[in-house]
């Protein structure tokens, strides 16, 4: 009998006359295996869990808000799309992922603010999206975790967020400094310096900013006239006169004192004319006495004039978590990580929406950055452990396999069945790929005789870095024992819990 040729066309070939997109991710968008996921849910979980020994609530809020909750990040533009991905829903109104958790948090406080617990305390966790041009540890997807007190004013709701955050990265055993500065300094400084102009104030701004990048002698030329770099490219400066530029470098330079405490002291000779200044020397003073009586080392968090971030979103105490560790890339290069968290006071954000002043502070770790840096550290695996692998034989014996599959899976240990085609050396090798701790496997030999063999792959995986010669490795089949199947699961956790 002779087959009739097949003449449907597939709806690909029907549609687009055989078009095949490429394969590729959207930039600043990444896919995650099993290893960095697993990566960042232990970041998540383990931060969750200091949250909530401070006392504070979970709360998940939608992935999109209103685009007008938003606030600051939109444009003036028919289309809101700088800096958020937006989209106009069916009632005409414009929707947008949320850029970050704080926003969400404002809107959802406004809206129920009279049956809140006030102060009210919420961590909340999960992905945010950024509408922005992508690069080196910079994505437009990532995961944060934050925390954050909305109704209260005290300097002491900002000492909590900052030894909550110390304690959040000694729970991940992470090394990191946090670095403290309070906006009403910056301010005070300003105008003492007599400095009202939007535009050198920024140049003033920008210029504390790089003082770890060019020392104290490049903010000074950034201060002044400006700077011209190694390649000859020339970056104005703030042109402050000589008399005004001493006192900024004197300001800076006080972070280098051994102690909170008297970071305070150098401050405050600075800050003598200043109203705006001395306040924030009085909150910094109240945050000291309490991070200091919740155990709080000096090393952990300092008070550094020199941090300058969010200038349009703060409106009192800084912190930012600098990694203590050097992380570089697969070739050995250096990667500069960045921040790996960060917050402050924000007293301006729920009075969006209410039109009273709603104080608020909070801190956000964040995971992806995090995550990306411990794994170039190589403090984290980056390969996610598998499960026992039940190596098929034959056909005939697939329900035998499913049902000691089922046997172990009940003991509480992951199990699968190979459910591929290949033969023994490929599903081995297919075990080995996916990190199991094990193999198991049930021939003809072990059905009649009511036994298993277990190979422990970790036990292999360590084992071949010390024999060179592959007979002695064929011959010895190091970590492979035949045992009855009653003791089966109890040499399966042994072999699970010992790595």
């Amino acid at each position: 009998m002779t087959e009739k040729p097949n003449t449907e066309k597939s709806d690909i070939e029907a549609s687009g006359a055989g078009f095949r997109p490429d394969a590729r991710s959207p930039r600043g968008f990444i896919d995650k295996r099993a290893g960095q996921i697993a990566i960042e849910r232990h970041l998540i979980a383990t931060v969750s869990k200091v949250y909530e020994d401070f006392g504070f609530e979970a709360l998940q809020t939608p992935a999109f808000e209103y685009a007008d909750a938003l606030g600051k990040f939109l444009p003036d533009s028919d289309r809101p799309n700088v800096g958020v991905f937006a989209q106009q829903d069916d009632d005409e109104q414009w929707m947008a992922l949320r850029y970050d958790l704080t926003a969400p948090l404002a809107r959802f406080a406004a809206q129920n603010w009279e049956t809140l617990p006030k102060p009210f305390r919420r961590y909340a966790f999960g992905p945010v999206w950024r509408n922005e041009k992508p690069g080196p540890g910079r994505l437009r997807e990532f995961m944060q975790c934050d925390a954050d007190i909305v109704g209260s004013d005290r300097p002491e709701a900002d000492a909590e967020m900052i030894a909550l955050a110390v304690a959040g990265y000694k729970a991940l055993d992470v090394p990191v400094r946090l670095r403290i500065n309070n906006r009403k300094l910056l301010n005070g400084l300003l105008a003492s310096l007599g400095v009202v102009d939007s535009v050198q104030q920024l140049g003033v701004l920008r210029a504390i900013d790089k003082l770890d990048r060019f020392g104290l002698e490049g903010v000074a030329l950034l201060l002044g006239a400006g700077r011209k770099d190694d390649s000859g490219d020339f970056t104005k400066g703030a042109q402050l006169p000589a008399a005004a530029i001493q006192p900024v470098l004197d300001f800076v330079s006080a972070g280098g004192a051994s102690t909170r405490a008297e970071v305070l002291e150098k401050l405050a000779a600075v800050l003598v004319n200043s109203a705006e200044g001395q306040a924030g020397l009085e909150d910094l003073a109240r945050i000291n006495t309490a991070v200091t009586a919740m155990g709080v080392a000096e090393d952990a968090a300092i008070f550094d004039p020199g941090i300058v971030r969010g200038l349009e979103y703060y409106t009192g105490p800084v912190f930012e978590a600098e990694l203590l560790l050097q992380t570089r890339d697969e070739k050995g290069n250096l990667v500069q990580m960045g921040s790996v968290g960060g917050g402050g006071r924000y007293d301006d954000l729920v009075a969006r929406f209410t039109g009273q002043p709603v104080p608020a502070t909070g801190f956000s770790f964040g995971v992806s950055r995090l995550a990306a840096a411990l794994a170039l550290t190589g403090m984290a695996k980056t390969a996610a452990r598998g499960p026992i692998v039940i190596i098929a034989f034959s056909e005939a014996d697939m329900g035998e396999y499913f049902k000691l599959a089922a046997e172990i899976r009940a003991a509480g240990l992951p199990a699968e069945v190979y459910l591929g085609r290949s033969g023994m050396k490929a599903q081995m090798k297919y075990a080995d790929r996916r990190v199991s701790p094990a193999a198991v496997m049930i021939g003809e030999d072990e059905l009649k005789s009511g036994s298993v063999t277990i190979k422990d792959l970790d036990l292999g995986r360590d084992l071949a870095t010390q024999i060179s010669d592959n007979k002695a490795w064929r011959e010895g089949r190091p970590g492979q024992v035949t045992l009855p199947r009653a003791e089966a699961i109890k040499h399966l956790k042994s072999i699970v819990e010992s790595n």
